[in-house]
């Protein structure tokens, strides 16, 4: 099969809430990124998403049902389990009911269900895991998927593939960003940038203790996920200059990202990617991240920002005291040369023709 052949696809969206909400992270902009190039070369797409979903201008099939809980609030060792009338289980029964009439079925929620059901399927079933490992009881599902059928398994990053106990059933194909919604901006303003879904796991307290020892002002942007951790990392750091600026579109989003001096990227897991990196390179503006996880892939130490030590704030300090020697247009450079839709879009077509051509040895 030529991976230029249009091809009809259909996406399992993400089942942790309808898409739009900002709660997927950044797999919501996957999709969309993802399934926009993928039409515009020809293929015929379905997304099947909770329902409530919008995905821009591209239908969305809804499906009822209750949401799944999300992955990065198990344990190691928890069983994942699903609710009664679970939203995944029911769009696995469509596309397990509907599977001959795609020429490959993408699944993009991380959970154990799809995994499980890889060798049930006779039309191709492929997975892309949008995070890196966090319980055994996944990586077990991951890694039986991955070993019965090859070039089944996607994910973002080297870094993300080497969390899980067999990385080389991986394909890497990292991301993409329309980079015309992204305006370069070479004379920034003087504040930095923290973009991410409010939650535990993002550590926005390390940017609010940058922002009170430096006094330099940041703004922060996503969705609340955890007012009452918002509300303790305010008052524990209550003399940093910070603006919460809301959950905004691309188009709001950029124009405050693209005056920033620098991003703020300041984890505690390991991040699958990170793309808001791609998204400040493409304003222009250089990033400043923990050396951990897919920013450590994205970000080139000393010449599209700074990689420091995880969980050191003197190592943010000493990074933003050296942001002005980053050049701007490089920064621009880098995101048209790696991250563009179209490469992307290659990247993905070469998956699906290795998956496809690999599913004639099981027939």
């Amino acid at each position: 099969m030529s991976a230029s052949r249009p091809l009809n696809l259909l996406f399992i969206s993400t089942s942790v809430a309808p898409l739009g909400s900002g709660i997927g992270g950044g797999v919501e902009l996957t999709l969309l990124n993802l399934s926009r190039e993928l039409t515009r070369r020809g293929h015929q797409l379905e997304v099947i998403a909770p329902e409530g979903s919008a995905l821009g201008s591209l239908p969305v099939i809804q499906m009822p049902g209750k949401l799944q809980p999300k992955a990065q609030n198990l344990s190691r060792k928890e069983i994942p389990a699903s609710p009664d009338n679970s939203v995944l289980s029911n769009m696995c029964e469509f596309a397990r009911r509907n599977q001959y009439r795609y020429d490959l079925i993408v699944n993009f929620s991380y959970d154990w269900l799809p995994l499980y059901l890889t060798v049930s399927f006779d039309t191709p079933l492929l997975h892309f895991i949008s995070m890196s490992s966090l319980n055994d009881a996944m990586d077990f599902e991951i890694i039986k998927a991955g070993s019965s059928r090859k070039n089944r398994i996607g994910c973002y990053s080297r870094a993300q593939a080497e969390t899980f106990p067999d990385p080389n059933i991986f394909t890497v194909l990292g991301s993409g960003i329309d980079l015309d919604l992204y305006s370069y901006c070479d004379t920034p303003d003087e504040y930095m940038v923290w973009i991410g879904r409010i939650s535990r796991e993002k550590a926005l307290e390390d940017a609010f203790h940058l922002a009170q020892m430096t006094g330099y002002p940041l703004k922060v942007m996503g969705k609340m996920e955890e007012q009452a951790y918002w509300d303790e990392v305010s008052d524990r750091f209550d003399n940093a200059q910070v603006d919460y600026e809301g959950f905004l579109s691309t188009r709001e989003m950029q124009a405050i990202l693209r005056k920033a001096r620098a991003l703020l990227m300041t984890p505690k897991w390991v991040e699958a990617f990170g793309i808001v990196a791609i998204e400040a390179l493409a304003c222009g503006v250089p990033v400043i991240s923990y050396r951990k996880g897919g920013p450590s892939e994205i970000v080139q130490d000393g010449i599209t920002g700074y990689l420091t030590k995880p969980g050191s704030i003197p190592g943010l300090a000493e990074a933003q005291s050296k942001i002005g020697n980053i050049d701007r247009k490089v920064c621009r450079l880098s995101a048209e040369q790696n991250y563009s839709l179209e490469a992307w879009g290659d990247r993905f077509e070469q998956w699906f023709h290795s998956s496809t051509a690999q599913s004639s040895a099981y027939l």
